[in-house]
């Protein structure tokens, strides 16, 4: 049986809010991830996995530092 906190790594990316200022609408655009609040000062985008690499990837390259 698999891992859930891997599967749940495989799934999803939470990060500080403020993290996603001014590539966010880019983002939901691009790709096909839900982006919901994780609490007051964070947001969980959740997808496929093969969304969520292209999403890691979409981050880096706009310059957001990843856990």
């Amino acid at each position: 049986m698999p891992d859930p906190s891997r599967l749940r790594d495989s799934t999803q990316i939470v990060l500080p809010c403020g993290e996603l200022n001014g590539i966010r609408s880019k983002l939901e655009a691009d790709y096909t991830v839900t982006v919901c609040s994780a609490g007051d000062s964070h947001y969980r985008i959740i997808g496929s996995p093969v969304e969520i690499k292209a999403v890691n990837d979409f981050l880096i390259r706009h310059g957001v530092s990843l856990p």
